[in-house]
């Protein structure tokens, strides 16, 4: 009996493969044990050696097995599959098994992913297990690259409809059985080939589907240069299909590491970004290069975030039938036949359900309203995000982008922070923010500029004014009336304050201001801090920067502060609202430092009014609240616990000793400090820090010319003076009265430790 299931086959491969069957019988007395085989079969898998196909096994045997081990002629098709698929096969066989396997897996899949156990808890080894087991996983994507195989210098072909069939049954595997997708993404010269696989419309779905499940769990980012003619792949993908595409590229073209994040250290970044540029690019940055080297690739997403979103048929049933379905948004199957349904002209749109394991009699299939409104509404996040990604990286400047106002608004929040996210990395420090407006308000700014007697700002005459916003109103206009109809305590605040920030950051520019201000933003937000005493501190930490950037060096803009906060009660509101976290706050109080340096060294009676009667500025401008600010501003943070939202409150504090410094009272701000540290009964405590920050910030700043750059714009102080500063501080001669070294007494002198990241 032992020797039997050997019988077929000749030579060395029916040696080898009784060798293997008879292993795995586990020396039962020539009686197999089902759960041996499957466990010789993993670890074949796991190592390549012994078992690791259904091929080295007879028919026989496998018949044998397959109804006591609930197998469903898995093993068998394979073994058939095996035969009808090699090299010179004209695969028609080939396909009719694969028409037979498909709908074992795909009913299993469906079950997965609408969470309806049912139908695999029959089994113990569900059929996308026994499937990759018996090696179906490593046939398919052999069968797929046959292609890439050249006999006697003729390329070998298999049909879209086949290539769909081992698309379908691959993805299924992966939705099902743990493991696979990630051996699959460690096949690089497979995950190239698919992208080859998408120039077929019939194909597209799939292998886009299954390229997006692959590099998502891919330890290595795959270069989108090494794909075969990409510019010619992406120029040929409809509207359709490119939105599909930038699924894929929003995970090729993003930094894998976390480090950019805002809560992650600086310590942890920098030391990242050494380690980048002694390694050079990265593939994101180098993906992103590619894409932008495709003609027409920005102008194309650029159309497809503005197109206008379908409209619902009712808020009710909308999020009614979105309640049904949203457990498949993420599913291969569903996209497909949202797809479909997506695209009336499609010639297949009858029966695609059924071609791809859907169950065509269920209700299910019959996609409302809804799920081709939501199907939009993803897409249209991913092109948003690929161009916030883009807007954001090394080559912005190559991204020609101009935005549309657009009548008519999707009901979907995520998405409009995506499009608000987009704003504001297109306004954020870029050539092209003034085509937020329309011809008419650009005619304002030059008009701002010309009554004020100051130049107008070189962007704006470089703006070219056939790209600008049409309509009444600009995009920057039509978010103010947004943003002042939204709730007071909506997080949705957050996101708009910082798209309107963003505009205005950078050098200030004078006419910019005028132009918010006389639409009443100031006033906006002045009732959001003080009358609705908002509490989100995200919330408020947007208002305090976008109120620091509206009233900088600004007369006028203190002049409408001081009207409306009118009294002392709301004053100690706005008081109270900014010390409660000067994390948040710090920017207004860098700018409100900076406003007040400048008005003291001017001669204007409107000046002189305005710092007469201000209370912020007469506030601010009392050596016990700068030391205030001061103290807390250098207490709060440590070397290891600086991120790039809270290294701000180093740079205020470093502008309010700047300023000190101009007047020669370094020495006495110096001094306070020392007093201070006494009364708090922490001696040396915090001049220590605030040394040890200094050095890291020579470390971090004199390396990074962005950096630089934007702390030179947005002080209107050069950045030598910011170095000279710095290093007069951290001056070791301890008889220099601007030394730090000066004030922290011998025993507690702690100034050389190392900076690692902990």
């Amino acid at each position: 009996m032992a020797a039997a299931p050997a019988s077929a086959g000749s030579g060395a491969d029916r040696g080898r493969r009784a060798a293997a069957t008879v292993a795995a019988w586990g020396g039962w007395g020539g009686r197999p044990r089902p759960a041996n085989i499957l466990l010789q079969l993993r670890q074949g898998q796991l190592t390549g050696r012994g078992l690791v196909r259904a091929v080295q096994f007879t028919e026989t045997f496998l018949t044998e097995r397959d109804k006591p081990s609930k197998w469903s002629g898995i093993p068998q098709l394979l073994l058939k599959l095996y035969a009808t698929s090699h090299l010179h096969s004209d695969f028609v066989e080939c396909q009719n098994i694969l028409k037979e396997i498909s709908p074992l897996l795909s009913m299993e899949a469906m079950a997965f992913v609408t969470e309806d156990r049912k139908l695999t808890q029959e089994t113990t080894y569900p059929n996308t297990y026994i499937f990759d087991l018996f090696g179906g996983v490593d046939l398919l994507v052999e069968i797929l690259m046959r292609p890439t195989i050249s006999i006697r210098g003729q390329k070998l072909k298999i049909s879209d409809e086949m290539s769909k069939d081992c698309l379908s049954i691959l993805y299924n595997t992966c939705v099902c059985t743990e493991g696979v997708t990630k051996r699959l993404a460690e096949k690089n010269d497979f995950v190239i080939f698919l992208f080859t696989l998408m120039t077929s419309k019939k194909t597209f779905l799939q292998t886009a589907t299954l390229i997006e499940d692959i590099l998502g769990v891919k330890k290595e980012m795959i270069r989108l240069d090494e794909v075969p003619n990409l510019s010619s792949l992406v120029s040929n993908f409809d509207q359709q299909q490119l939105a599909n595409f930038c699924r894929i590229l929003a995970v090729t073209i993003s930094e894998m590491d976390t480090g950019n994040d805002d809560k992650h250290t600086l310590l942890a970044k920098n030391a990242q970004q050494k380690k980048s540029l002694s390694l050079g690019p990265s593939a994101a940055e180098i993906n992103q290069a590619a894409l932008l080297s495709i003609p027409g690739f920005v102008e194309r997403l650029c159309k497809l975030a503005t197109r206008k979103v379908s409209e619902s048929t009712g808020t009710a049933s909308f999020l009614q039938e979105l309640e049904e379905w949203y457990t498949w948004l993420d599913n291969a199957l569903v996209l497909d036949a949202l797809m479909r349904v997506a695209n009336e002209e499609s010639e297949h749109s009858q029966g695609a359900s059924e071609e791809n394991g859907l169950p065509h009699t269920s209700t299910r299939t019959q996609l409302p309203q809804s799920m081709k409104i939501m199907h939009e509404i993803m897409y249209k996040l991913e092109v948003l995000y690929v161009l916030c990604v883009l807007l954001m990286g090394r080559q912005r400047n190559q991204v020609g982008l101009s935005p549309t106002a657009q009548n008519g608004e999707s009901g979907d929040i995520t998405l409009k922070i995506q499009f608000l996210r987009l704003l504001q990395s297109f306004s954020d420090h870029h050539e092209n923010k003034y085509l937020l407006l329309n011809n008419q308000e650009l005619n304002e700014l030059s008009a701002i500029s010309l009554k004020a007697n100051i130049p107008e700002v070189e962007a704006v005459l470089n703006t070219d004014r056939s790209l600008v916003c049409d309509g009444k109103r600009g995009l920057l206009t039509r978010l103010l009336q947004v943003m002042k109809k939204e709730p007071a305590e909506s997080s949705f605040r957050f996101w708009q304050a910082r798209a309107v920030e963003s505009f205005l950051r950078g050098t200030t520019s004078y006419a910019d201001q005028m132009f918010l201000l006389k639409r009443g933003l100031l006033e906006h937000i002045l009732y959001c801090i003080v009358d609705s005493e908002c509490k989100s501190r995200d919330v408020l930490q947007s208002y305090f920067d976008l109120l620091g950037e509206l009233m900088k060096f600004n007369v006028d803009a203190f002049k409408r502060f001081n009207k409306y906060i009118n009294t002392d009660a709301k004053f100690q509101v706005f008081l109270k609202q900014i010390n409660s976290s000067l994390v948040d706050s710090n920017m207004l109080v860098r700018c409100v430092t900076l406003s007040l340096d400048r008005f003291e060294n001017q001669v204007d009676m409107k000046v002189a009014e305005v710092l007469s009667e201000c209370r912020l500025l007469a506030y601010i401008s009392q050596v016990p609240t700068q030391m205030s600010f001061l103290f807390r501003l250098i207490n709060i943070i440590h070397v290891q616990t600086l991120t790039q939202e809270n290294v701000s409150c180093l740079n205020t504090s470093l502008v309010i000793l700047m300023l000190a410094r101009r007047k020669e009272r370094l020495p006495l701000y110096l001094r306070l400090l020392q007093r201070m540290e006494h009364s708090k009964k922490y001696p040396g405590f915090l001049l220590n820090n605030f040394h040890n920050l200094l050095r890291f910030w020579q470390q971090h700043y004199l390396h990074k010319d962005k950096d630089s750059t934007c702390l030179e714009n947005s002080s209107c102080i050069s950045f030598s003076y910011w170095k000279e500063t710095v290093s007069i501080l951290l001056n070791p001669d301890r008889q220099s009265p601007s030394a730090l070294v000066s004030y922290i007494e011998e025993p507690y002198m702690d100034i050389d430790r190392d900076f690692t990241e902990e």
